[in-house]
């Protein structure tokens, strides 16, 4: 069976957070923003990247021999 790593969660949990603020950006898109809206969802969209990369070059924590 599969078993949650943290690593595996902070993976799903990123890519998740990229797909919302993207929805919630393109959804507000479609009703219409002014140029103010536009940099913020740009920049929320480009934040939800950044966190989704960081995580997934972010090193693993090295298991210890200690740990069963």
């Amino acid at each position: 069976m599969f078993k949650w790593s943290s690593q595996a969660v902070a993976e799903y949990g990123s890519a998740c957070l990229v797909f919302i603020c993207g929805a919630v950006a393109g959804r507000c898109a479609a009703d219409g923003m002014n140029l103010v809206q536009w940099a913020g969802a740009i920049a929320a969209i480009l934040g939800s990247v950044t966190v989704a990369v960081a995580v997934r070059v972010w090193p693993e924590p090295a298991e210890s021999a200690q740990d069963d």
